[in-house]
């Protein structure tokens, strides 16, 4: 399936840090997180727990999808998406260098 260009530049993807990250209590996959898009923290289930702990993605630099509609999973409500690469089963977190300060808009 083809997406116009029009409706690829309706998704508003940002530069965000990950301010913090902790287990959700009885969930071996996911964690809660909590980052900085520039004005404002957000709330966001991220993925890959079993590969990660909440150590290692405090303070990553990564790319979010920010305008997406808020989901609730396993009683937290995510209001972004972090991406990332499936690398044999693994997430490797599409991360940013020094420079680009969260909420920096990805083009």
């Amino acid at each position: 399936m083809q997406v116009s260009y029009e409706r690829f530049k309706e998704i508003d993807m940002r530069v965000a840090r990950v301010v913090s990250a902790e287990p959700i209590p009885g969930r071996t996959r996911i964690m809660k997180g909590t980052i900085d898009v520039g004005s404002e923290t957000r709330q966001v289930i991220i993925g890959g727990a079993e590969h990660f702990t909440p150590e290692q993605m405090a303070g990553r630099t990564v790319v979010a999808v920010t305008n997406l509609e808020p989901r609730t999973v396993a009683g937290v409500e995510s209001q972004a998406m972090l991406l990332a690469a499936d690398v044999d089963g693994e997430p490797f977190w599409l991360t940013v260098p020094d420079g680009p300060k969260p909420g920096s808009r990805v083009l």
